[in-house]
C-alpha cells in the first residue's frame, strides 16, 4: 500500500508538473503573445499554451465550455459580456490599446494612407470581420470616417479574423489590407511589404482586455493569475510597446 501510495503522489506530481495555462488569444496580439509567453516561462517554469481566433468566435466558444483559462480581447466589450454572463473570476482589465494600419505586398504606393485604397490598381482589399472581429469594427469606421467607404465597399474582403487577414495580404490573394500594427511590427513580418499608419482620429482608440476565466478556478488558478499579473508588469508592458500597442 505504501508503494501503491508513492507511485499515486509521483504520478499527480508529474501532472502538476506538466500542466499549461491555455489563452485564448485574439488574432492581432498572437505574435506579441509568443513572446510573452516565452519571456514568461524562462522566469516562472510555467507553460502558456493559445488559441488564437477572432474575439467573437472565442467568446462564442467560452460560452459553449471551452477549457481556456484566460481571455485576451481585442477588445473590452466581449470580456465584459462574459463576466456579466459569470465565466470570468475577476473584473477585464484593459492590457494594450491597438492601432490600425493600411499594409501591401504589392507595388502601391501607401503615401496617402487610406485614401491610397482609391486608386484603381487597389483591386480587392482585405478586412477583419465587423460582426465578429473588433479590429474589422474599427477598420469600417476609419473608412466612413475618411468619406471613402461608398468608393471600396464593392472591393472589400472580409476576413474571418486579423490573422486570415493577413493571409490574404500575404499571398497576394488581395491588393491590400486593413488590419493590425502589431503584426506589420512583428518578427516574422516586419520589412515585408509597406504599410502606412490609419490616422486614430477615424476610429475608436481599441482597448483590448485581459480576465481570467472560471474554468482556470482550482489546480491552475495559481498559474493562470501568476501569467495575467505579468501582462501588466513593465517587461510585458516593454514587449507590447515594441509590437506597437499603446501600453499605460
Amino acid at each position: 500500500m505504501r508503494v501503491a501510495a508513492t507511485l499515486l503522489l509521483l504520478f499527480f506530481c508529474s501532472v502538476a508538473s506538466d500542466a499549461a495555462v491555455t489563452v485564448a488569444v485574439a488574432a492581432n496580439v498572437h505574435y506579441a503573445v509568443n513572446e510573452l509567453r516565452t519571456v514568461f516561462k524562462k522566469s516562472s517554469g510555467i507553460d502558456i499554451r493559445t488559441v488564437v481566433g477572432s474575439s467573437g468566435k472565442l467568446t462564442a466558444q467560452i460560452e459553449n465550455g471551452a477549457p481556456y483559462d484566460i481571455f485576451l480581447s481585442a477588445d473590452m466589450k466581449y470580456p465584459q459580456r462574459l463576466k456579466s454572463e459569470g465565466f470570468t473570476l475577476n473584473e477585464p482589465k484593459v492590457y494594450a490599446t491597438g492601432y490600425l494600419v493600411v499594409w501591401t505586398l504589392k507595388n502601391i504606393e501607401l503615401k496617402d494612407s487610406l485614401f491610397s485604397l482609391k486608386g484603381g490598381s487597389v483591386k480587392r482589399i482585405a478586412i477583419p470581420n465587423p460582426k465578429s472581429a473588433p479590429y474589422g469594427i474599427e477598420a469600417l469606421k476609419a473608412l466612413k470616417a475618411a468619406g471613402i467607404y461608398e468608393e471600396v465597399e464593392s472591393r472589400l474582403v472580409y476576413a474571418e479574423s486579423v490573422s486570415q487577414t493577413n493571409r490574404y495580404i500575404f499571398s497576394g490573394a488581395v491588393d491590400a489590407g486593413i488590419t493590425a500594427k502589431s503584426v506589420v511590427l512583428s518578427p516574422k513580418m516586419a520589412g515585408r511589404g509597406r504599410y502606412a499608419d490609419v490616422d486614430p482620429s477615424l476610429y475608436d482608440p481599441i482597448e483590448q482586455g485581459a480576465v481570467v476565466l472560471k474554468h482556470a478556478k482550482g489546480a491552475g488558478e495559481r498559474e493562470a493569475m501568476a501569467f495575467y499579473d505579468y501582462l501588466f508588469s513593465p517587461e510585458a508592458r516593454a514587449i507590447l510597446k515594441k509590437y506597437g500597442y499603446g501600453v499605460k
